[in-house]
């Protein structure tokens, strides 16, 4: 679509409305296959299974969660369809024309940071593999580089190069990718489950680990109350909800692609709270069986394959978990950079420049390795650095707008959204405050209590989005006295 009197620093094809919506909702079901069904999302399912203590528990705590994310992508999903624009262009109806840039990067560091924990679970399958040889596993324990060992680095640069390929030809490379790497972890996961269950010699729906072992796993995650408690179920609930924080701000780089809300809602009805409750039902069990098994809580799927007897098998699940986390960095941390990156600088960064940035932030990250240790206490303090963005484009486009937005002056520097010299200052001071009490003070400071963190994200939504309505409609009456004056 060509915008007429569009600005070139703030348009390019890559960033115009989309005008190709291809995307049924057999692609938008596997939005949601590719960006859960990977090694991360596993871990974090098995993970938040031992703070429920139970099979019941987990299943009400996941469901309802489930429904809440459901319920949420829907609204930034229906703001995709009705307007075709990325996430950092639609930031601009709030932010500004150029304060948009702001949440913009936000949302591409945490991509980096998504796509390197990532990269590093894919590579982690394939270390697990090769380690069943002995010359590999001495390899692997007698060299190290850059605080790892060289065989993971090895093998992390070659899945982060590997990525790299997929988006060359653009997004519908990706839509493709997604639609065969989402349903083929599903196969995976349940040949996982079923050997489990058959050397386990049981299929059991409930948990016969101990309190003991549950309490030692769960300890520091910063998770209130003791596993099986209601405080635990609604931290799990949270939690669930916050690891999709990111795909909050910018799904609708993905609904834009739909035809239609219908064709949205059923994609997300099959790929959320169905898809999302069955695929942790899989590794409530496995996790289950994995114990019986080995008699060890084994939260990593690769840890899991690793032990098989068949070579056959464990290979099959290295390589499949493998794709199906390329699939999700693709999906999740890829799209969303490159959009980010390319609306900073649109003249000279387009959709692939963009993600060449992401993967090369996420290399040099790797060293580091930020997202090691608890998979809770990561999400949520990743999650809570957007909660206050979204509060503030939300409580914009429905409470302040009403649906309704003038895509032609996203692209234009004199238009509505120039606000103070392409600047929104009332989002910002909301999306600061917010900031404070969702990530400020519960990561840097005890002033609040050690539960708060849990619950960061959702804190940051509600005070970023109250602030913003007080101060927006406060700035709207002024405007309107002014105008009958």
């Amino acid at each position: 679509m060509t915008i007429q009197g569009a600005s070139p620093d703030l348009y390019n094809e890559d960033l115009a409305p989309a005008t190709v919506r291809n995307w049924g909702p057999f692609s938008i079901f596997n939005v949601w296959t590719s960006d859960v069904h990977s090694l991360w999302g596993y871990y974090l399912a098995a993970s938040l299974f031992l703070f429920c203590g139970g099979f019941v528990n987990f299943v009400i705590a996941i469901g309802i969660g489930s429904l809440i994310i459901y319920a949420l992508m829907n609204m930034v999903g229906y703001a995709g369809v009705k307007t075709g624009v990325p996430y950092p262009v639609l930031a601009r109806a709030s932010f500004g024309i150029w304060g948009a840039n702001v949440p913009a990067l936000v949302r591409a560091i945490v991509a980096c940071f998504w796509y390197g924990a990532q990269t590093a679970a894919a590579s982690g399958a394939i270390v697990a593999l090769l380690t069943r040889l002995q010359w590999f596993d001495e390899f692997n324990k007698s060299s190290h580089l850059l605080g790892h060992s060289t065989l993971e680095v090895i093998c992390f640069v070659i899945i982060w190069a590997l990525q790299l390929l997929i988006i060359q030809k653009g997004m519908e490379t990706v839509r493709r990718f997604q639609d065969w790497a989402g349903p083929a972890v599903w196969v995976m996961m349940l040949i996982l489950a079923i050997y489990l269950c058959v050397k386990s010699g049981s299929f059991a729906f409930t948990s016969d680990i101990p309190m003991d072992v549950l309490l030692d796993k769960t300890k520091d995650a910063g998770v209130p109350g003791e596993p099986g408690s209601w405080t635990a179920l609604f931290a799990v609930a949270a939690i669930w909800v916050t690891y999709f924080s990111a795909l909050y701000l910018n799904f609708c780089d993905f609904a834009r692609y739909a035809p239609d809300a219908a064709a949205l809602r059923k994609g997300n009805i099959w790929g959320l709270p169905v898809n999302l409750i069955l695929f942790s039902l899989v590794a409530g069990v496995t996790t289950i069986a994995a114990y019986d098994v080995y008699h060890e809580v084994l939260l990593h799927p690769d840890q899991i394959s690793a032990k098989f007897d068949s070579w056959f098998l464990a290979a099959l699940a290295a390589l499949t978990f493998a794709v199906a986390t390329l699939g999700i960095n693709v999906v999740a941390n890829f799209v969303s950079p490159a959009f980010d990156f390319s609306n900073v600088f649109p003249r000279r960064i387009d959709f692939k420049k963009g993600g060449y940035i992401a993967a090369l932030i996420a290399l040099v990250l790797y060293p580091f390795a930020p997202w090691e240790g608890s998979a809770a206490s990561f999400v949520n303090i990743i999650g809570a650095t957007m909660g206050p963005i979204f509060g503030v484009m939300m409580v914009d486009y429905y409470l302040i707008r009403k649906s309704e937005v003038d895509v032609e002056a996203l692209y234009r520097e004199d238009g509505e959204f120039h606000f103070q010299s392409g600047w929104h200052v009332n989002a910002f001071i909301a999306a600061g405050i917010g900031a404070i009490f969702s990530s400020i003070l519960p990561n840097f400071t005890n002033w609040l209590p050690s539960w708060w963190g849990v619950y960061g994200w959702f804190f940051g939504v509600a005070i970023a989005g109250a602030v913003y309505y007080v101060l927006r409609t406060m700035a709207l009456g002024a405007g309107a006295k002014v105008a009958k004056a």
